[in-house]
């Protein structure tokens, strides 16, 4: 399954981000309800500390001299409470709890460090508790000391804190994905260029990638130049052996013919056909071999076809067949010239042949191919035997050509990516379809 690297990258990024923001915020979270919880602690302390003070005894009775000022302690409800209980069983306690006392024996461990009471509106308060012993003329005196609020400030404060955290953090998580997004477009940016390189190799407007670009691609750069430069010196080679296989076959072929002068016509005859065959089908092989290593080219369509046209027409003039063209003059193909042309040329000569009146022509381009069809308005070929055609050694006509043709042209498109069918025309006549790499 094919995989974008890019897309892996941004995954990647994006777990990362996720990762490191849930772990801010986290931290953050427990680092703000550690303070806040620490402050309110604090702030009890001190209204403990304020009530016992504010605590004497004279005659064994405890009497409270001085209170804690807050004026939220003089209204019921206010959500801030303090009482004192002494050890005589008598009990002082704010305004704000009303006619609700806090036992201690009721209160059970809250959150934050707290313990948790209920409040004059059967809010949940969270209470410290302190006992202290006071030392009067009349001995050692206990008290509890207990200071509460509700609960509600505590987790609006810390929700609130949350709330404003999340779009931090959300705002963050955006500014960073595309900060991450941007970083993979430049850091693959060289992928691209290297691409365009080798698009660029391949159509052989260059011959080698230029050392250009990160370090870290330069090593890449050099093995693709050095499998580039022992491509060529394959092609060299290759070229030089066709070429003297060429040569060889040259001296016995004409050697052969020379012979067969001296033989009846009929045998003479047999021999030329086959010669010419062994001469067509070595030409074929070399031209094969060089098929995979030849370097690639842009060749122009419709100007290719114009001149195998030109060179067919004296053929088709002499029998009043016309051709009928849709070519686009922009339309290029990825392949070289010379097996375009040999591929194109026996699609081509096969429909002067069997053409009665036209012959048409026409391409468009579909995605990364251009399609060719050539139709003639000849007598076709049976349904049945469609799928055979481009097979070796199957005649259109039986006792007419070779029967390489199509398989021939059906060879070259195969090395080049393409491909060929074979379907009856709208006028009963062969359409012959060429699936031709588009050029860029």
């Amino acid at each position: 399954m094919r995989q974008s690297l890019r897309l892996r990258l941004f995954i990647g990024a994006v777990l990362a981000i996720a990762f490191v923001l849930l772990l801010v915020a986290s931290g953050l979270g427990r680092i703000f309800t550690n303070y806040v919880a620490d402050r309110y602690r604090a702030d009890m302390s001190a209204i403990i500390d304020q009530l016992a003070a504010g605590v004497e005894f004279s005659g064994g009775i405890a009497r409270m001299t001085d209170a804690p000022s807050d004026p939220r302690f003089e209204l019921p409800g206010s959500g801030l409470y303090w009482e004192v209980i002494g050890g005589n069983g008598l009990v002082f306690r704010s305004r704000s709890l009303w006619d609700v006392e806090l036992l201690p024996e009721t209160l059970v461990d809250g959150a934050y460090g707290f313990r948790q009471g209920e409040g004059p509106d059967g809010e949940p308060l969270l209470v410290q508790l302190r006992k202290v012993e006071l030392e009067t003329p009349e001995g050692s005196r206990p008290l509890t000391l207990l200071a509460g609020f509700d609960r509600k400030v505590i987790d609006d404060a810390i929700s609130e804190f949350h709330g404003a955290m999340t779009i931090m953090l959300v705002l963050t998580a955006a500014v960073l994905l595309a900060a991450a997004f941007l970083q993979i477009g430049i850091g693959l940016a060289p992928l691209s260029r290297l691409q365009k390189g080798l698009s660029l190799v391949r159509s052989g407007r260059t011959d080698q990638l230029p050392d250009a670009g990160p370090t870290e691609l330069r090593p890449l750069v050099t093995e693709l130049n050095g499998l580039l430069k022992e491509r060529e010196t394959a092609v060299e080679r290759a070229r030089a052996r066709a070429s003297d296989l060429a040569h060889g076959l040259k001296t016995p072929l004409t050697v052969l013919l020379q012979l067969a002068d001296n033989l009846p016509d009929r045998e003479r005859s047999m021999i030329r056909q086959q010669v010419d065959l062994i001469r067509q089908r070595s030409d074929r092989q070399l031209q094969s071999a060089r098929l995979g290593v030849e370097q690639m080219a842009q060749t122009g369509l419709a100007s290719l076809t114009g001149k195998l046209i030109s060179v067919l027409a004296p053929v088709t003039t002499a029998r009043d067949v016309t051709w009928k063209l849709a070519l686009d003059d922009q339309l290029t193909v990825d392949m070289d010239p010379a097996d375009l042309a040999e591929a194109l040329g026996n699609v081509l000569d096969n429909a002067t042949h069997f053409a009665r009146t036209e012959i048409v022509v026409a391409a468009e381009r579909d995605g990364k191919y251009i399609r060719l069809d050539v139709e003639d308005d000849g007598p076709g070929v049976a349904e049945a035997a469609l799928p055979e055609i481009t097979a070796r050694g199957v005649h259109l006509v039986e006792g007419e050509g070779t029967g390489l043709g199509l398989a021939i042209t059906s060879d070259i498109l195969t090395a080049y990516g393409g491909a060929i069918a074979v379907s009856r025309g709208a006028t009963g006549g062969l359409r012959v379809s060429l699936l031709l790499p588009a050029g860029h």
